[in-house]
């Protein structure tokens, strides 16, 4: 498995569990088993923290220093990221029977889906062209040690400081 694979089955992951979140409790706000939804979140949550984690430690340095031409989707990853964060980290606070909840978690999942789109369609082609298969596999490795050391709370990731 390469970095880029890895990263990629992570948004299948995320988009799977938005899935579920979408077709379990629909729509209407408020719909649905409360613990059934802060639990699914949690999920979602811890999901996205540690992919946050490992592409914001690992993987954007690397392609940086790999394709400096792709210095400027990095930074507005690194944007992309820090509002996600922060949405996360409200989810994690918030009453799953608050008015604001699905709101907020269909924001979410809008902003994700945006970011794993323009990372698959313009990120990844050129870091493969740039990378090789041979850095992109050993990139895996470090990707994978690291999530082990992934933080629990989305605003212990870089990103979620101003000045990331």
């Amino acid at each position: 498995m390469d970095a880029i694979v890895m990263l990629k089955n992570d948004h299948r992951t995320v988009e799977k569990l938005f899935k579920q979140f979408e077709k379990q409790f629909g729509k209407q706000r408020g719909e649905g088993d409360t613990q059934a939804k802060a639990a699914l979140v949690a999920e979602i949550i811890q999901e996205l923290t540690t992919h946050t984690y490992i592409e914001e430690t690992i993987f954007y340095p690397a392609a940086r220093t790999a394709a400096p031409d792709t210095g400027d989707d990095v930074l507005e990853s690194f944007e992309e990221h820090h509002v996600v964060v922060w949405m996360l980290s409200e989810l994690g606070g918030l009453d799953p029977a608050d008015e604001s909840y699905d709101a907020k978690m269909r924001v979410l999942m809008e902003n994700v889906r945006h970011h794993v789109e323009e990372e698959e369609q313009d990120l990844f082609p050129k870091l493969r062209e740039e990378m090789g298969r041979k850095a992109l596999q050993e990139l895996a490795g470090q990707m994978e040690q690291a999530k082990k050391e992934a933080p629990s709370d989305p605003l212990k990731v870089r990103s979620a400081r101003a000045n990331a």
